[in-house]
């Protein structure tokens, strides 16, 4: 048989058409017959003819009766109202590019903020059984814990099968041969990969019989993508020593390629024991109040046990470790959570909320954009819908075949906007926005992301194609056919009025949003931090990678801090041990007691403020104002009681004001005396949007930290400080890796949060924007077109143009300023949300205010401007020679 043919064959099987034709023929034979018999009667043949068609009724009508009661098929109905609704939105492109444009913009987005809300809340680690894979947040500090508190945990825990925890290593050198590099890591216990249930690649992953104690497992287990690239695929590596600050580890395996670790978001280089943190320079995993030592803990829960019982169990074994442990352990909440984002858990799901708010009030906003502009596509064929009502068609029909113009519409949106959304997703994908640390979103293009697509599209096309369904259903065709295309005016609200006026509501929201976003940022830039980042240099040091100890640390950091100051153009140099405030979020606080306390329980901490180890000339070189008393000096650190300086946060906490607080005596947690010789100004330390808060600081010299940051103020270009701090740390030891930057790019981390949601605002509003133009043309256009004859009346009258104008473009202004004046009053109530997120956040700034109505205005104006120019072009003579 010819395969044309059997096709052609399989269609009309399909579209049933042969039962099509069969229904025509029979129609034109009643039709045929009667003709015949007025014929007879005495008619004429055309007259007969005539007269039957009339008698006969609507021919299509009985034709869908009839193949509906003969069991019509669906594919054929369907095909023909696609056909037909082709045919009709051809005639239509600009309404069409309107329509599929906005519906990409919003689907796009919600794609792309489902595809990251998919890859950081919604997936599971990539390791077997991931579904009862649970974290915690424990101990004393909510991000960290100390490693004897786990043991205790793990140990008493009737919930878990079994745990282990890991913490991070940031900032360690990997050397291979004479070329190291900088490299990230999770210090691990040794059961680590037999409780994820996980396989290597390549060699085998230590396990708990080869950890003996501190410093007795110098293995090493590498991540496939940093074996990839850094070892290029070389399978030799196993069993080959590298140097890791510059202490020898031996090469056990590498992982497999789809473990990442187990934060969802922070991607390690390398795994290695826990037990070898303190040989790196880390912190002694024995000291039960140092919480620094694990980062998150996590196990399989038992069968039948839920996170709820879990967190019972936990909660239980931290009021035991309190009691039994007051100085060392406090027993905050518990909290069990999927392991990837335990520890971050509250603020994604908090940010991804918001942000897929932001993602359902564009595609709100264009769907009611298109259901005005659909209700106005429909109301713009009241002829050709009376028409089909006229000849018989049934209202349903009608409504289904504009449901299938809005589904249409609604794929052909959607479609445009995955595609256009994937490349963003692949970019997400690759991003790292910091260098120098290991952060990453996972997001991979499941199928996941196109079915969410495709019934935000379906939905969209059901919302805005139900909107012309009231004008359908009392639609009255003779009446329709009788007054033509002029539409009725009146006071009435409308659906699409209704609609537009949400629209803009919602646009106004958006914008004000983003203005105070980008307001914010702008603040932040100049804001006062309790320090000036500009003219500053820092240098990150960890004397740890190239095998210092000890008592060594002091003495190399004094030659640096000399060798800095030997730089020209340098005006101040300062140290602080750990990290300087607001980098890398990394803070950390000491718990402050009276002076005559002797019990240093918990419970008996007066103030918790953050604590800061720095040297003579911090000040100077942070620029921090110290408002009274002295700051420190190079013999500080044979005083007794030990000088610290205090913020005016902890001075009017524990002393009632700042002069008050001058010569006061405290101890800290580890029963030291101290004594304030000074007072400086309050500053930010964690995070720009904290509330202000207390800090100390205290005499470098006292403390042996191997990792510092050295502060250079100079009046230098960036550049060339940057090179000339360089070669005096390169003259004091070749070998020593340090990470010189200025203090403003390493505040981009914390500023991070921030610059994603401004930019998140910014691309929203400017969507909202774009779908507010296209509303008000829309309903603006429409306005005009329906009361053009109305208008050459008018002008014919001797209307003025100004009155022209009102008379036309009046309903649609005022719907702007409603719907402008409601987004506003939105944006006010939106404040304590933004607040959470960006520096200082508030609608009330002047600046924003007059920015949100200065932008609405030429929203306005750049919508009705084409509207308003064929207003007032209206020529009364040409519209009454066309009558």
């Amino acid at each position: 048989m010819n395969p044309i043919a059997y096709i052609r064959s399989l269609a009309d099987r399909l579209l049933h058409r042969n039962q099509a034709n069969e229904i025509d023929e029979e129609l034109r034979s009643h039709i045929a017959h009667r003709a015949d018999d007025l014929v007879r009667s005495g008619f004429s043949r055309d007259r007969a003819e005539r007269q039957a068609r009339v008698e006969f009724g609507g021919v299509e009508h009985y034709k869908e009766e009839s193949f509906q009661a003969s069991g019509g098929n669906f594919f054929s109905g369907v095909f023909n109202d696609v056909t037909f609704a082709v045919r009709v939105l051809r005639k239509s492109p600009g309404f069409v590019v309107s329509a599929v444009s906005a519906l990409a913009l919003a689907i796009g987005a919600n794609a792309v903020v489902f595809g990251v809300l998919d890859a950081l809340v919604f997936q599971s680690l990539n390791v077997p059984d991931a579904k009862t894979l649970y974290g915690t947040q424990y101990g004393t500090d909510i991000e960290f814990q100390s490693y004897p508190s786990f043991l205790d945990l793990r140990q008493r825990n009737h919930s878990f099968e079994d745990m282990a925890a890991f913490n991070m290593l940031i900032g360690t050198a990997v050397d291979t041969g004479n070329d190291p590099r900088a490299a990230s890591g999770y210090a691990t216990t040794g059961n680590y990969f037999s409780v994820l249930k996980e396989q290597p690649f390549l060699g085998r992953f230590y396990t708990e019989a080869d950890v003996h104690g501190t410093g007795s497992a110098p293995y090493v287990v590498l991540t496939y993508n940093y074996w990839h690239t850094r070892f290029q695929d070389d399978r030799t590596v196993v069993g080959h020593t590298v140097l890791i600050d510059k202490h020898p580890f031996t090469v056990l395996g590498v992982a497999s390629p789809e473990f990442g670790g187990t934060l969802m978001f922070v991607a390690p280089d390398f795994f290695l024991p826990i037990v070898e943190q303190e040989t790196l320079g880390g912190n002694s995993i024995t000291d039960r109040a140092n919480t620094a030592t694990v980062f998150e803990s996590f196990g399989h829960l038992k069968p039948g046990v839920t996170p709820q019982m879990a967190e019972a169990d936990a909660n239980r074994i931290a009021q035991e470790l309190a009691k039994a442990y007051p100085k060392e352990f406090q027993a905050n909440h518990v909290v069990i959570a999927r392991t990837g984002l335990a520890t971050f858990n509250g603020p994604v799901h908090g940010f991804m909320a918001a942000l897929m708010a932001l993602a359902g009030m564009i595609l709100l906003a264009a769907c009611a954009n298109l259901g005005g502009l659909f209700a106005a596509h429909t109301a713009n064929r009241a002829k050709e819908v009376a028409l089909r009502l006229a000849l018989g068609s049934t209202r349903r029909r009608i409504l289904r075949q504009l449901m299938t113009e809005a589904m249409l519409l609604a794929l052909a949106g959607g479609s445009l906007g995955v595609l256009g959304g994937m490349p963003l997703l692949r970019t997400l994908s690759t991003w790292h926005p910091f260098p120098s640390a290991p952060l990453h979103i996972p997001v991979t293009m499941d199928a996941r992301i196109y079915v969410v697509a495709l019934l935000l599209a379906l939905a969209s096309g059901f919302l805005f194609g139900i909107v012309p369904v009231r004008l359908v259903m009392q639609a009255h065709p003779y009446q329709v056919v009788k007054a033509g295309t002029t539409g009725r005016v009146g006071r009435k609200v409308t659906v699409r009025e209704v609609l537009l006026v949400t629209q803009i509501a919602i646009c106004a929201l958006l914008v004000t949003s983003s203005l105070v976003a980008v307001r914010s940022l702008l603040r932040s830039v100049n804001a006062s931090f309790g320090f000036e980042p500009r003219n500053t240099m820092l240098a990150g040091i960890n004397l740890a990678t190239a095998g210092y100890k000890g008592d060594q640390f002091l003495a190399f950091n004094r030659r640096v801090i000399d060798a800095m100051q030997q730089i020209p153009g340098v005006e101040a140099v300062g140290l602080v041990q750990n990290y300087p405030p607001l980098v890398y979020t990394a803070a950390f606080r000491e718990n402050v007691f009276t002076e005559q306390t002797r019990d240093f329980a918990l419970s008996h901490v007066s103030i918790s403020p953050f604590r800061y180890n720095v040297s003579p000339g911090y000040l100077k070189a942070a620029g921090t104002t110290l408002l009274t008393g002295r700051d420190f000096n190079w013999h500080d650190d044979k005083v007794s009681p030990v000088p610290v300086l205090a913020n005016r946060q902890f001075a009017l906490h524990m002393y009632g004001s700042v002069n008050g607080a001058m010569g006061k005596h405290f101890r800290i947690s580890d029963g030291t005396l101290t004594q304030i010789v000074g007072v400086v100004e309050d500053g930010k330390y964690l995070a720009l949007t904290e509330d202000q808060q207390p800090a100390i600081m205290m005499p470098s010299m006292l403390y042996q930290d191997p990792q510092s940051y050295f502060i250079v103020r100079s009046s230098l270009e960036p550049q060339q400080v940057q090179a000339l701090m360089r070669m005096k740390i390169r003259e004091l030891d070749a070998g020593l890796p340090a990470d010189i930057q200025s203090w403003n790019q390493l505040l981009e981390v914390v500023q991070f949060p921030a610059k994603v949601a401004t930019m998140a605002l910014g691309v929203m509003g400017l969507m909202g924007a774009v779908l507010s133009i296209t509303g008000i043309f829309g309903m603006a256009a429409y306005s005009v077109s329906r009361r053009f004859k109305e208008l050459g009346i008018r002008v014919a009258l001797g209307a003025k143009r100004i009155e022209v104008l009102q008379s036309a473009l009046g309903r649609a202004l005022r719907l702007l300023a409603i719907g402008s004046v409601a987004g506003l009053a939105l944006g006010l109530l939106a404040t304590r949300v933004l607040a959470f997120i960006v520096y200082q956040a508030t609608p009330r700034d002047p600046f924003v205010l007059a920015g949100a109505v200065l932008a609405m205005a030429l929203l306005g104006l750049v919508a009705t401007w084409i509207p308003a120019q064929r207003a007032l072009s209206v020529n009364p003579v040409v519209l009454l020679r066309e009558e």
